[in-house]
C-alpha cells in the first residue's frame, strides 16, 4: 500500500528541458514511472526521451492530453510559485516542488490559493516523495530503499537518504517515504501526512525526521498523543545548533530561544515517541 503516489499516477514535470528537470526526470522515467508529460513554455510540439514523451507549452493542455494528475517542478525560484498556481488551476491533485529559494511572499499567496483549489502540494525546497517500486517523483535515489511497512516523513533530504539506506541494510522497506521540505511556509506538514499513514493499512510503523525552527514537531507531538495508534520513531537534527543561525532550510533557526531540538524531543519523547541519537540508531530501534 501507499500514500499519494503509486505505479497509476500519471506524473507531468514543469520544467523537463531545463537541465536539473531532465536529468530527473529521466531518473523518474527509468524507475519506471508514468511519466506522461513535460511542460516548458515555447517548447510545445517537443520531444524527450527518444520520442516516448511528449512536451506542452502549458499545464492545461498537457493534463487534458494526457491525463496527468502529479505534477513535479523544476523551475528557478522566481518562476516557481507561478508553475505551482499553473498546476493547481489546471486542476493537478498533487503537486510537488522540488525548487529552493522561493520567497516566502510568494509562497503565501501559493497557499492560500491552493487550500481553495483543494490542490495538495509537497515542498518547496524537498526532495518529493517515493513508493519503492511504484512511484518516484522528485530526487529520491530509488536504489536506496525497497517495499516495506514503515513510512517516512523528513524535514531533511540528505538525513532521508542517509535513513532509507540504513534501513534497507538491515531488511527494511518503505511503504512511501516523503521529504515535506523545511521551509517557513510549504504544503503537507507532519501531521497532514501522519494522519495519511495512520489510515494506511499496509503501514505498520513511521520515522519522522525533524530539525530545529518552528514548532510543527511539538504540533505532531500533540497529533501522535491524540490519534495515532502506529509507534512511531524520531530523530531531530540541528541538536548544537546556536540560537539565531540557520541550519540548512530556511525555516531551521532557531529565535528568542523558541524552536531548539530540546524543545522537540520533549515534547516527542512525552508522547511516546522513541528518540535516535543519531540517524542511523532510526534503523536498530525499528527492528527492536
Amino acid at each position: 500500500m501507499s500514500i499519494l503516489v503509486n505505479q497509476n499516477s500519471r506524473i507531468l514535470v514543469q520544467g523537463i528541458t531545463g537541465n536539473e528537470g531532465n536529468f530527473h526526470a529521466w531518473q523518474m522515467y527509468q524507475y519506471g514511472n508514468n511519466v506522461v508529460a513535460g511542460v516548458t513554455p515555447g517548447k510545445g510540439g517537443e520531444w524527450v526521451f527518444e520520442g516516448k514523451v511528449p512536451v506542452f507549452d502549458s499545464v492545461k493542455v498537457a493534463r487534458e492530453a494526457t491525463g496527468a494528475d502529479v505534477s513535479v517542478i523544476f523551475v528557478p525560484a522566481h518562476f516557481a510559485a507561478d508553475a505551482m498556481l499553473e498546476a493547481a488551476d489546471a486542476g493537478i491533485g498533487l503537486i510537488v516542488c522540488i525548487t529552493e529559494g522561493v520567497p516566502v511572499r510568494d509562497m503565501m499567496r501559493v497557499r492560500r490559493y491552493l487550500d481553495q483549489k483543494g490542490s495538495k502540494l509537497i515542498g518547496p525546497n524537498c526532495p518529493g516523495l517515493i513508493t519503492p517500486s511504484e512511484a518516484k517523483v522528485g530526487i529520491i535515489p530509488g536504489n536506496i530503499t525497497k517495499p516495506g511497512n514503515v513510512g517516512v516523513i523528513s524535514r531533511s533530504g540528505t538525513l532521508t537518504y542517509e535513513v532509507l539506506y540504513a534501513m534497507m541494510l538491515l531488511g527494511i522497506g518503505t511503504s512511501t517515504c516523503i521529504g515535506i521540505g523545511g521551509d517557513p511556509i510549504s504544503g503537507l506538514n507532519f501531521t497532514d501526512v501522519l494522519e495519511m499513514f495512520e489510515m494506511d493499512p499496509l503501514t505498520d510503523q513511521i520515522v519522522l525526521i525533524g530539525e530545529i525552527g518552528g514548532t510543527d514537531e511539538q504540533k505532531a507531538a500533540d497529533y501522535i498523543s491524540r490519534y495515532m495508534t502506529k509507534p512511531v520513531v524520531a530523530f531531530i537534527a540541528g541538536q548544537s545548533a546556536p540560537p539565531g543561525k540557520r541550519m540548512g532550510h530556511a525555516g531551521a533557526i532557531i529565535e528568542s530561544g523558541s524552536g531548539t531540538a530540546e524543545e522537540k524531543i520533549k515534547a516527542l519523547q512525552e508522547v511516546g515517541v522513541q528518540i535516535a541519537k543519531h540517524p542511523e540508531e532510526i534503523a536498530l530501534l525499528l527492528n527492536r
